[in-house]
């Protein structure tokens, strides 16, 4: 059984749906990415297995229980964390104060959890007591990142994590992207810098026009000559 199963979803902002019957299935050991040109529904895909956008038809399946149209409130203890790409940190907040919101639904002890992703993010425990705004985009994106495995999800979702970054803070991304994966958790990446994304995917997914166009491993849609001419700019 896969971790999440989306079987032909439909969905949108209200009128004709953005997203027209996308399929995707992911495991847990997965770093998934899904690419396609702008305004294409990829962002839309993660926002309706989070909850933001309605779907008007078909399921999505996680962990063998039907989470369609479920609130965030009731998404985030069952295992699945979300980072949008905007507004993604509490910029007046500290970055720990930013940290422990995250782990705002959990009863037990966090310190565990929070001397793992200062391990993991170096420069936060650095600046932990600075405030999120003051941060370089490439360090926001880390906060927004830690905060979001402060629930310790099961499954995170990216939503553009290089946008806006140079090329070195982009490279800084994934490798943390696959730290989070070694960690034992799934992620599920919208990206732009599809070249770089599909690099280091487990899987991909092409999705144009709101529906499927290719997947496969992230090799084998860079090695593939039409998503490369398409999609890859050649």
């Amino acid at each position: 059984m896969s971790l999440i199963t989306i079987n032909g979803i439909e969905a949108g902002y209200g009128g004709a749906p953005i997203l027209g019957g996308v399929d995707l299935a992911i495991e847990q050991s997965d770093i998934a990415v899904i690419v396609g040109p702008n305004g294409a529904g990829k962002s839309t895909i993660l926002k309706a297995v989070f909850g933001l956008v309605s779907v008007s038809k078909g399921t999505i399946t996680f962990q063998g229980q039907d989470i369609t149209n479920a609130d965030p409130d009731r998404l985030v203890p069952m295992g699945l964390g979300f980072v949008p790409q905007e507004f993604n940190v509490f910029t007046s907040m500290s970055v720990e104060e930013n940290l422990e919101m995250g782990a705002y639904i959990r009863r037990d002890d966090f310190g565990p959890t929070m001397r793992s992703i200062y391990a993991m993010f170096p420069v936060l425990k650095e600046k932990r007591r600075q405030r999120a705004g003051e941060l370089s985009g490439g360090q926001r994106q880390m906060v927004a990142m830690g905060r979001a495995l402060m629930s310790q999800p099961k499954l995170l979702l990216l939503d553009e994590p290089s946008a806006g970054l140079s090329p070195i803070h982009t490279t800084q991304v994934f490798e943390h992207v696959r730290k989070i994966n070694a960690n034992g958790v799934a992620v599920l990446m919208v990206e732009q810098n599809a070249r770089h994304a599909l690099a280091f995917a487990t899987k991909g997914f092409v999705i144009a026009n709101g529906r499927n166009r290719f997947s496969g491993t992230g090799q084998a849609l860079l090695d593939d000559p039409e998503v490369a001419r398409s999609f890859l700019g050649g």
